[in-house]
């Protein structure tokens, strides 16, 4: 069975450059997946890093359906704790419209930055009061279906096609929780790579849809696999549990420590995230993703690219290149 190949950016910031040429070059990405045949491509959010350019995936949204024809864009994800789902809505109704029924909305759990972010962004809620994720996404899901009623705002305007909707997660309650609330699922198998919990997310939303879930996955590519296996064994993720809060995956030991003075803790505890990060040549790459179709069902994978600078590009066109002919070699002649 064939697959579909989606993108997911981050907006990195390389040595020596500035916001707008890390925000042009994932443009220049966008541009090079729409001509390769990809399926979507979405933008992330993080806040207060200074090493990435995305912490407003609805503006950097817009500018690349300005600069895009016909491949589907979108959020992956807007971190909905931090927003009221009205104003959710009217950003994605909004871009829908402008977008021409080609616009994702993928939300996500995670805070999307450390906890001073997370603060600022909330500093308007009641203090200490932390809003239910489950209520926040029923309420976006009334808004933009246009159900709730004439006893409370609509969110306009209407679009004549809204947009795709996916929530992202990595465990069975996520998977239970897109399903009730009729959205896609995407499993983040780039932040999580535990396979008994892929598998058990994959099989509970497939019972209770009939759909397999999107999944995403983290890779290093190079023409030459040795150097991208290099690249690959700096990256050492950890997983930070802190007691009350939920778990995070940060990068080191330095941002953990960080995390935790910024959460005004001192107890906290780090252990190694489960290796999810392909790296290789793109036929190792595709090698995984052409297991995961067989075993899983699984139709479209979303590829986040821990590449560095202008070497992002060139993953992108040998990934597009190696995908293409691998469905050349799959049709019968």
């Amino acid at each position: 069975m064939s697959y579909q190949l989606s993108l997911l950016d981050k907006s990195p910031i390389a040595k020596g450059e500035t916001a707008f040429d890390a925000l042009k070059r994932t443009l220049s990405l966008a541009q090079a997946a729409e001509r390769l045949g990809f399926h979507r491509f979405w933008v992330a959010e993080h806040h207060d890093t200074a090493d990435l350019a995305s912490s407003a995936p609805e503006l950097v949204i817009s500018w690349l359906l300005a600069g895009t024809k016909r491949i589907r864009v979108g959020s992956g994800g807007v971190m909905l704790q931090h927003y009221s789902p009205y104003k959710v809505a009217e950003n994605f109704n909004t871009l829908s419209a402008l977008g021409g029924g080609r616009v994702d909305l993928g939300i996500g759990k995670a805070p999307g930055g450390l906890p001073f972010s997370t603060r600022a962004l909330q500093s308007e809620r009641e203090a200490g009061r932390r809003l239910d994720f489950e209520y926040l996404l029923s309420d976006l899901t009334t808004f933009l279906d246009g159900t709730q009623g004439n006893d409370r705002a609509k969110a306009t305007p209407v679009p004549v096609s809204g947009p795709e909707r996916f929530l992202l997660g990595a465990s069975v309650d996520s998977a239970e929780l897109a399903a009730g609330k009729d959205w896609g699922f995407v499993f983040a198998r780039h932040l999580n790579g535990d396979e008994a919990l892929l598998a058990a997310s994959v099989e509970r939303y497939r019972q209770l849809t009939g759909n397999a879930p999107v999944v995403a996955v983290s890779a290093i590519l190079a023409r030459d696999g040795r150097v991208a296996t290099e690249q690959a064994e700096k990256f050492r993720p950890l997983k930070l549990h802190v007691p009350g809060r939920q778990s995070v995956t940060v990068g080191s030991e330095e941002q953990a420590k960080e995390f935790a003075r910024q959460a005004g803790v001192t107890e906290y505890r780090t252990e190694p995230a489960v290796p999810s990060l392909i790296a290789g040549a793109p036929r190792d790459l595709l090698k995984e993703l052409n297991r995961l179709n067989a075993q899983l069902g699984i139709t479209e994978f979303i590829v986040d690219l821990f590449n560095q600078g202008d070497s992002r590009l060139e993953a992108v066109e040998l990934l597009g290149a190696a995908h293409a002919e691998t469905d050349r070699a799959a049709i019968p002649a």
